[in-house]
């Protein structure tokens, strides 16, 4: 088990080729006890393949990563016990019951039969599931199959909980309920170490990395890393025919990337180059009606594509790298 204040994620260099292709770059960071840290990034960053080998499922073609202290490379299997794992795919058993599903997994965890009541109990309150146990899983709502997934992954008190994708394709009062249970679970001082595409979900995790064709090209808290473009600033553009207006945006000088945001443009324009008055009028004489543009703070999606077009920038076009 993990003492007080020690790290209970650490990737040093961790590489992962596929052939020729390099799925996992070098990845260098750590996470500590009782962290909530999200591993941000678009469909296809390296993000699964990053927690497959943490969890024991796959070997590191280079480097290392120690989980609750054990090396993921030499004690794989030892790994796997002291972890919970939850996937973006609903992987329980839809034709047994909530509690049959939790009775198997309590066999399957070998939890000892004083501990094991005690564990399904306290599974079964932590959810929310005491009125849904004779339930087939096939029958309840994404939200519900979240919730039981969640109960089942933990039953077992892993020091360490990875969480794939785990709201993908829920609602948003299911997303908001799940991370409350997430809040209570890293209150408690389990490590949570979750993968999500969705930004506005990024928001509620103590540190993020934020991960770009296999490589890690940033890390600390959302505000950090908000904070961490201070030679670019973010013009909100609501104008008509926004697919189209982008186009002659990302060519006005000083303007380092553009993006379709809602019904808008996000523009990130290097500071003290051009004023969002000039920006609407350019776009206006392009033929284009403006309703506004006006520096805004950036949210976190800003930050993201910020980071990815400066990488692009730097190093090239190169081919993409799968999850």
């Amino acid at each position: 088990m993990i003492a007080p204040g020690e790290i209970s994620v650490s990737v040093r260099d961790l590489t992962r080729r596929f052939g020729d292709f390099v799925a996992v770059n070098r990845l260098r960071f750590e996470v500590r006890k009782g962290e909530v840290f999200g591993f941000l990034g678009p469909n296809g960053a390296g993000k699964s393949t990053t927690i497959r080998m943490l969890c024991g499922l796959l070997a590191p073609t280079e480097g290392e990563a120690t989980v609750a202290g054990f090396d993921v490379r030499t004690q794989a299997e030892t790994v796997k016990k002291q972890i919970g794992y939850m996937s973006q795919r609903f992987s329980l058993y839809e034709d047994l019951t909530v509690e049959e599903n939790i009775d198997f997994f309590g066999g399957i965890y070998r939890i000892p039969p004083g501990r094991k009541r005690g564990r399904k109990e306290w599974a079964i309150r932590m959810a929310g599931l005491s009125d849904h146990l004779r339930t087939r899983a096939a029958h309840l709502s994404g939200g519900w199959k979240q919730r039981l997934a969640l109960g089942c992954a933990i039953l077992h008190e892993p020091p360490v909980l990875f969480l794939d994708e785990p709201t993908s394709g829920t609602d948003p009062i299911s997303r908001r309920s799940f991370w409350d249970l997430i809040y209570s679970l890293s209150g408690g001082g389990t490590t949570v170490f979750l993968t999500t595409h969705h930004m506005d979900e990024a928001e509620y995790c103590d540190r993020l990395g934020l991960v770009y064709r296999g490589e890690l090209v940033a890390i600390g808290s959302p505000g950090e890393l908000k904070a961490g473009v201070p030679r670019e600033e973010i013009v909100d553009v609501r104008c008509e025919r926004p697919q189209e207006a982008i186009e002659v945006l990302s060519l006005l000088p000083g303007v380092l990337g553009a993006a379709l945001f809602g019904g808008g443009i996000h523009a990130a324009v290097e500071r003290g180059r051009m004023t969002p008055a000039a920006i609407a009028e350019a776009i206006r004489s392009a033929g284009f009606p403006v309703e506004r543009a006006e520096e805004i703070a950036p949210t976190l999606e800003d930050v993201f594509v910020s980071l990815v077009e400066r990488r692009d920038r730097a190093a090239g076009p190169m081919a993409e790298v799968r999850g």
